[in-house]
């Protein structure tokens, strides 16, 4: 439902330091039935931002906010990390700060039964839970009189941000979409480890059948590793909501779809399905099928626990993944400390066939949709705006991306660069590293301009650009790539302007209200599919037929028709509600 970021170092600290390296989607990243989002393709990499005001807010009376965000950030430091500590002595706020780990929906879910909430929630795809249950506020007031750097970055897209048509009230600031972004980095895909493709003689991966004959072809020379325990072809993340990322995504992602969540759009009519009901989709999963009836899945693709998964990437021992590179990366950071590059991945465009484009930058404009919400019971909403307008801020972003001066990067000639000795201790311990600078904490918690966009002084707002990302590659990455006549993975992949921009964003990014009908026939629909899905790829293969066949009829009994129909109206209503953007 999402989609996001590597470099494999560099990148890498960009991925692990907001936590997405653990989140979901998202989305897709992909939570609670939403995909791996990955940030907007916007205006480009040669926006230039208009000049703001970075004030702090007035009152720097010490004030504490509790606070939730659905994603994980196994890196928080409790705000005594550098770029923390600046943001405490600017605005007086400390946040107590509390992550999702397993499951966040079900801690929403709590909130809005038992009324009790933090001050600040970021709650993603379960935002309706909360506005159902009056447990967030309307902002729009708040933002017009207290919040002049978040309507300076949103501009015209805060209508975006409008719940629905029929509610036009804003209950969470976007912060989870970048303004005027061109991503640059490849995070998604299919992952090879390098060692793999080096053996093989740097050959095309383009298709599933590329991909599987490398890993086969692999572990027919090599079934162990040196000390003797068995190499896995293939392994997938299954870990509650990464059931969307390595798992259900992927299939759309490998058949023409365009990252809508678990939904296939038309791109013309806007009509919706169900994506599992595509018939080309059954043929990729019986390509899983396959691969497990090979023996080249790993068998605990659907039991493991996501350390462990992690565990097994850390370990070296996995040759191929399909995930996005936030959700496998702490297990690939464990190599890169290691010394083990060749064990780290690259990523490749793989399509079932390649009637297919892979999508990954598929354009979707501002998407609005996911940020942060101020609760109904919050103490000082007035005050928690003002603190995040200073996040939206100049000043904070190029704090949160760049680190601090002199310590994180220096100017030289009037641009921003990262010293030698940084970037190698980036490249080397990135956890350490990120814990303690704590650059990237904030990107999903505010306001914020995207990969590519410039700020004022004509430097790049995040370091995900063109000069900065090679930087972050190992030898072997950089021997790699150039194999393939790369400089930067985004080189391998279909590009924007084969696409045409999707008007209504992405469809795991629209906001549907909890107790709508929607939103129950989802829940229904995924407990279905994720029954079914482990049940088809780890079946023998003369039973694949028959288990596909009882599932879509499954479907179909559960309603799916209908939940298609009622999601087709959102995805109408949402282009709708934006065409306004245009209109101003």
């Amino acid at each position: 439902m999402f989609q996001g970021k590597k470099s494999k170092a560099a990148a890498l600290l960009t991925a692990s330091a907001l936590g997405i390296g653990l989140l979901a989607g998202c989305g897709g990243a992909q939570d609670s039935g939403n995909e791996t989002t990955p940030p907007d393709n916007a205006a480009g990499s040669d926006a230039t931002a208009d000049t703001g005001t970075n004030a702090a807010p007035e009152t720097l009376e010490p004030v504490t906010f509790t606070a939730f965000f659905s994603d994980p950030n196994p890196n928080w430091s409790n705000m005594q990390d550098d770029v923390s500590k600046i943001l405490k002595e600017k605005t007086g706020v400390t946040l107590e700060a509390e992550f999702g780990i397993s499951d966040p929906a079900q801690k929403i879910s709590l909130m809005a039964a038992s009324g009790q909430y933090p001050d600040i929630i970021s709650a993603k795809g379960d935002i309706g839970k909360l506005v159902d249950a009056g447990g967030v506020i309307d902002l729009t007031d708040l933002i017009n009189e207290h919040a002049p750097n978040i309507k300076r970055v949103l501009g015209p897209y805060l209508n975006r941000a409008k719940y629905t048509t029929e509610d036009q009230s804003i209950y969470s600031i976007p912060t989870w979409a970048a303004v005027n972004e061109t991503k640059f980095v490849a995070g998604g895909g299919f992952q090879l480890q390098h060692r793999v493709v080096k053996e093989a003689g740097f050959p095309e991966i383009r298709t599933v059948e590329d991909f599987e004959k490398a890993i086969k072809d692999y572990l027919a020379k090599y079934p162990t590793d040196e000390n003797g325990n068995k190499n896995i072809g293939l392994s997938l993340n299954s870990d509650d909501w990464r059931m969307y990322i390595s798992v259900t995504d992927p299939a759309a992602a490998a058949t023409g779809g365009t990252y809508d969540g678990e939904y296939y759009v038309d791109q013309e009519t806007y009509e919706a399905i169900y994506h599992f009901r595509r018939p080309v989709e059954k043929e990729y999963f019986r390509w899983l099928n396959g691969m497990n009836a090979q023996g080249l899945l790993d068998p605990d693709s659907f039991v493991h626990k996501y350390d462990q998964y992690l565990a097994k990437i850390a370990s070296g021992r996995v040759l191929g993944l399909i995930d996005q590179d936030w959700d496998y990366g702490d297990g690939e950071k464990a190599l890169a400390s290691a010394g083990k590059f060749e064990q780290t991945y690259g990523n490749y465009p793989v399509t079932l066939n390649k009637d297919f484009k892979q999508g990954d930058f598929w354009p979707t404009g501002f998407m609005g949709g996911y940020g942060i919400s101020i609760s109904s019971t919050a103490k000082d909403p007035v005050r928690i705006i003002k603190f995040l307008d200073y996040m939206a801020s100049d000043e904070f972003q190029i704090l949160n991306n760049w680190g601090v001066e002199g310590k994180h990067y220096v100017m030289e000639n009037g641009k921003r660069v990262v010293p030698a000795e940084v970037q190698e201790r980036i490249n080397k311990d990135n956890t350490a590293f990120t814990k303690e600078s704590g650059i990237g904490f904030y990107w999903n918690m505010m306001v914020h301009y995207g990969d590519g966009a410039k700020d004022p002084t004509g430097n790049y707002y995040t370091k995900n650009n063109p000069d900065q990302i090679p930087l972050g590659y190992s030898d072997v990455e950089k021997e790699v790539l150039a194999a393939y006549g790369a400089t930067t993975w985004k080189d391998l992949f279909p590009k924007e302007d084969e696409f045409k921009e999707k008007t209504y964003g992405a469809g795991w990014n629209i906001q549907i209200p909890g107790s709508d009908e929607v939103s129950i026939l989802a829940e229904r629909m995924k407990d279905i599919t994720w029954k079914r899905i482990p049940q088809a790829v780890m079946a023998k293969p003369e039973e694949f037929d028959k288990i596909w066949d009882e599932y879509q009829q499954e479907l179909l009994n559960a309603g799916v028709e209908k939940m298609e129909k009622g999601f087709t109206k959102y995805v109408k209503d949402r282009v709708a509600l934006w065409s306004a953007d245009s209109a101003k």
